[in-house]
Parts: C-alpha cells; structure tokens; sequence
C-alpha cells in the first residue's frame, strides 16, 4: 500500500514562542540564544533578522555585528517544552504514528481525507490554537516529505515566517527533486556536494541521471543511496518513538573559572536541569558523567555506572560532584563543564539503596516539579545545603 507522510516543522520556534510572551517583538530582528560576552550562539532568529545574514548556530557576537540593533533574548526552557508537547499532543490527533526528533513525520496513509487538506487542518489547529507558525511537507516518504518542508519554506516571503504547506503527489517525486541543489537529499554535506561538483553533478536530477554503477564506484554504498534518494526512493520505516540514549546539560562560561563554589553551583544547576528532564519523560539512567574542557580547549569525561539508575537532582549532582574532585586539580581553570546521564530506562525504587532520607528528598522533589510546572522552571529553586 502506497504511503503518505506528512512532515511538520515548527518555523523559528523559539522565537515564536518568544512572540508570545512578548507580542511587541513581532516584526523586529531579534535572536534567541546566549549573550554575546560569555560566548553565546545564536539559538533561533526572527526573519526580520534573517534579512541582515543572521542564522542559527551563529557566533551572536557575529550576528550583532551584521544587525546592530538586533535584541537577545535568553531562553525560558520549559516554555519550549511545553509548546513542544501540545504540538505533539495534535499530531497524535491525526495518527498514533508519530516520529519526533527535532521535527516531526506522521503516518496519514489511513485517514481518507485529501493530504491537502489534513496539512491544513493541522496547520490552523496549530496556528489558531497554540499561535505558532508551521510549514508542513506531505509525500510519498519521509525524505521527500522533508525536502517538501524546506522548499516550501525557502520559496516563502523572507521576511516572515513562512506557515508553508508543499505537496508532493506520488509519481512525481524525481521531478520535484530534478531541479534543487544536491546538499537538499539526506548525507549530502559540503564534502560530498564538492566531490559531486568535481564530476560536474550540482543538481539532484543530474544525480539522477548519472548510472548507478557510477556513484557506487565514487561512492560506494552511499553512492547506490545517493542514487535512489535522488529518484525520489525512500523505504525508511516511521518510527513511532525515538529511542533517548542520553540526557545532558552544559555551560560555556564567559571567563575561565577557578572558583570550586561556583563550579559546584553550576554542577547543581546543570544536575536540576538534567534531573527534571528526566523525570517529564519518565526516565532514570544508571550512568552519571561529567564533561570539562580546560582552557587549552582539551575536553575530557568522566562517568560512574550505578546498580540502580537515578532521576533525583540531589544524586546526581552528588556524584557528578565526586567526578569533578577526582579529575580536577584544586585551582585549575574550567573553561565548560557538562552533565549528563546515559543507559536510560524507567525509574526503579529500592529503599535499600538511597534509604528513607533519600526518599523523603525524592517527595520534595516531587514538590518541587509540581512548582516548577505550575509556576515555571525558576519560580522556586532548592537553597544551598551548608
């Protein structure tokens, strides 16, 4: 039975949300991400930034730079979370076959209503309920679909955001793709669109029509990708739930710190950070590990496994704690620090491991989530133990 998948993308979405706690910043060029003094990025941008050459992943001092009066905002992380799962919450509406990662695919080939028009029923759900923007591709695969998504965007007006739908009906998938560049199709990073461009292919459709036999010997097995991809040919199953090998948190610091109170007051924060990811999605992990790089920019990690995996924000700042004292030499500079914790699976509860203090920490912590999502991640935060 022949699929159709639709694939949603949620259009500057940090800054959307931001948009929404402040509507006064619509139509302005602002940048989410970390201040410019202590090495921040660019996490998302508005498209009135877009116009200067701001993007994400951008130095924001290079992005202040090229926009002078952009404003910085700093990110409100549970706000993205939750907007993030009322998203979710209406994917699964349409189909319990939702795949998220970043973005997200869904399995529309059962519903009996046009592709044409579910993209836009979701659409204005999530524009006129959430008050987001979205652009959404729908086609024969997830590749294709993906593809859809971008060009819709890109094709848009740049200076707002672009709430495109693009679809793609089945047969006509080589032709949709025989026009954009190579880098669009999966794998295609600047080496391989180089060494393309080297034997004189710069379009999808020129990959098309080279022989197969051609890419497999430049290539090898990639090459036999690369071919099918460009004929518009993908068998990549949905998979309904991205399987979370890892939750980590780190920080860059403005300046190199030396200080053990204020790196045992990051590790603290880091580790609630970590811990409360944790427990929304349900999880504990039975690895805790720190990350340092010095100000050489050497990095290293550290990791301690655990017969019973933990969620609590106390254990683990406790032994990412330790970590730090077995690896650090005292007064030596810390340039980054990280947590986070690995082998993840449901929380287990054995009160010989942690003992009845422990489990009265866990009901605080219980508490304290309840707070937190209530009132906001910093409405209320656990004081300093002396």
């Amino acid at each position: 039975m022949p699929r159709t998948i639709l694939h949603l993308d949620l259009d500057a979405f940090f800054c959307a949300v931001e948009e929404l706690h402040d509507p006064s910043l619509r139509g302005k060029p602002f940048a989410v991400g970390g201040s410019p003094q202590e090495r921040g990025v660019v996490a998302s941008c508005s498209y009135a930034a877009r116009r200067f050459g701001v993007r994400s992943a951008m130095p924001m001092s290079r992005a202040l730079r090229l926009c002078p009066g952009m404003l910085v905002i700093s990110h409100h992380r549970g706000n993205y979370g939750e907007m993030s799962r009322q998203v979710m919450q209406r994917l699964n509406d349409l189909s319990p076959l939702v795949e998220q990662i970043d973005e997200a695919f869904v399995d529309i080939s059962d519903l009996a209503e046009a592709p044409q028009a579910i993209a836009r029923r979701l659409q204005k759900r999530v524009n006129d309920e959430l008050g987001l923007p979205c652009s959404v591709g729908v086609a024969s695969n997830k590749l294709v679909a993906k593809i859809a998504t971008e060009v819709g965007k890109h094709t848009a007006r740049k200076d707002f955001p672009p709430n495109a739908i693009t679809v793609v009906p089945p047969g006509t998938e080589a032709a949709f793709l025989e026009p954009l560049p190579v880098d669009r199709l999966w794998g295609v990073g600047p080496k391989t669109a180089a060494r393309l461009a080297g034997y004189g292919i710069r379009t999808i459709g020129e990959i098309a029509r080279r022989p197969e036999a051609d890419l497999a010997r430049w290539f090898g097995e990639n090459g036999r990708d690369l071919a099918r991809h460009a004929r518009g040919i993908d068998d990549s199953p949905l998979v309904p739930e991205h399987e979370v090998k890892s939750i980590s948190q780190e920080t860059t610091f403005a300046k190199d710190v030396r200080d053990d109170q204020v790196l045992a007051s990051t590790l603290r924060e880091l580790s609630a950070e970590v811990g409360q990811r944790l427990r929304r999605s349900g999880l504990a992990g039975a690895t805790v590990r720190i990350k340092l790089r010095w100000p050489d920019f050497t990095s290293l990690t550290r990791q301690v496994t655990l017969p019973q995996p933990v969620d609590q924000d106390e254990q683990i700042y406790a032994l990412a704690l330790e970590l730090l004292g077995k690896v650090r030499k005292p007064g030596q500079a810390v340039r980054l620090i990280g947590v986070g914790v690995s082998g993840l699976g449901a929380p287990l509860r054995q009160m010989e491991l942690w003992g009845e203090r422990d489990e009265k920490a866990r009901r605080l912590q219980t508490a304290l989530d309840d707070l937190h999502a209530k009132f906001g991640d910093r409405s209320i935060r656990r004081g300093k133990e002396h």
